[in-house]
């Protein structure tokens, strides 16, 4: 296998270089969807309610222009349903023309918009219909897709139709920790699965009928999942429902967004602990950069398509932990250039320190620490440094 200095560190012409944020993460406000109700319920166990997050609803446009300010090449951050349908069939031209002006904006500054359109949250309108179990739910995304691509497909730059499905089904109807709140219920999350995988399809048709021509595709989570001993069967049947149902999903899109964060073990009971050798982040993820390469490896090995990294970071309170775990997973991604995978791009996760769902405020992501209560963007040692990273398009140290 070959190594990063063998690649010389350099990137290769066009690498997209950029950051992520998610509406519901840091818009605030958004009460009109069913993690607003889920983060307000006490039995839910989220440690806050998101409230008003970043303020990014209205302070969107110092967040593009921290982007560019950085010089990288694309900033990444989704439409919030409930904003731009509120109720079914009814669609807000003022939330729409909101989002359309961020794109805008982005191409304005030199920078790719690149829009997701569902990141985990949903109308309460369909929430409380059954969420993703109503039958028709898939069609309701695939309307709500077409009617936003119509109003914004000629200033995308590119598109992820649906974040992480793999999360919605585990976290909410296996873990009980995302809406609806459900535990060990595997029918219902392969259902579920089910019914994210007819949607992408639905949206990536709804998109590419409608104006602009754009790559689109979807974003996975994925880790790298390893077998203790007696445990491999089940890390092969998690590997199927966790990633393979929606790999095989992406047959004829344009890339696929691998998101990616730690290693995950597994005995034969399910899931075992983590490596006590190993450093744990705030997430309580096992320290581990070396899922990236291991992740776009797959993907790309899997789907035949283009990858996108297009989300990648570590919550910690050290920024130059934030820095070296980059560094050491952008040595993942020149090895795999290097080996000739396709690799188009890498976004860090995230721009601002923002509302990290269940786990609310104390994960700090964030390139950019966010004051609680002036919603200052401070930034970190990490921004600049990724910015010079993007600039020269070439992995150099944190102090030269």
């Amino acid at each position: 296998m070959s190594t990063a200095a063998e690649g010389e560190g350099r990137f290769p012409d066009g690498f997209l270089w950029g950051t992520a944020t998610a509406a519901h993460q840091i818009e605030g406000g958004n009460f009109n969807n069913d993690w607003w109700a889920w983060e307000h319920d006490p039995s839910s166990g989220c440690a806050a309610p998101s409230g008003d997050a970043c303020d990014s609803f209205h302070r969107w446009d110092q967040d593009v222009e921290l982007v560019a300010g950085l010089g990288l090449g694309a900033y990444r951050f989704s439409l919030e349903w409930s904003r731009i349908e509120p109720a079914p069939g009814e669609y807000s031209l003022a939330a729409l023309e909101h989002y359309r002006t961020m794109c805008a904006a982005c191409v304005d500054r030199g920078l790719n918009p690149v829009v997701t359109f569902h990141h985990y949250t949903i109308p309460r309108w369909l929430s409380d219909r059954g969420g993703w179990e109503a039958p028709d739910a898939p069609e309701c995304f695939a309307r709500f897709v077409a009617r936003a691509g119509a109003h914004l497909g000629d200033v995308i730059g590119r598109a992820c139709t649906i974040n992480e499905p793999n999360v919605i089904g585990v976290m909410g109807y296996s873990m009980g920790e995302f809406p609806p709140g459900v535990r060990n219920e595997l029918d219902r999350h392969l259902a579920v699965s089910d019914a994210l995988v007819r949607a992408h399809r639905l949206a990536v048709d709804a998109l590419r009928s409608g104006p602009g021509r754009f790559p689109v595709g979807l974003t996975l989570s994925m880790a790298e999942l390893t077998a203790e001993e007696g445990g491999q069967s089940i890390r092969d049947a998690a590997e199927e429902i966790l990633e393979n149902t929606f790999l095989r999903a992406t047959d004829d899109d344009d890339f696929i967004g691998v998101q990616c964060y730690t290693r995950i073990h597994f005995g034969p009971a399910g899931q075992a602990a983590d490596d006590p050798a190993v450093a744990q982040t705030q997430m309580g993820y096992e320290y581990w950069p070396q899922v990236v390469e291991y992740t776009v490896r797959r993907a790309a090995s899997y789907t035949g398509i283009p990858v996108l990294v297009t989300e990648n970071g570590i919550a910690t309170d050290d920024d130059s932990v934030r820095i070296r775990y980059i560094a050491e997973a952008l040595e993942g991604v020149l090895r795999c250039l290097a080996d000739g995978v396709d690799v188009r791009g890498y976004f860090a996760w995230s721009l601002l320190d923002n509302f990290e769902w269940t786990h609310g405020y104390r994960p700090k992501f964030g390139l950019f620490e966010v004051d609680r209560k002036t919603f200052e963007r401070r930034r970190k040692p990490s921004a600049r440094w990724l910015g010079r990273v993007a600039q020269a398009n070439e992995l150099v140290t944190a102090d030269g």
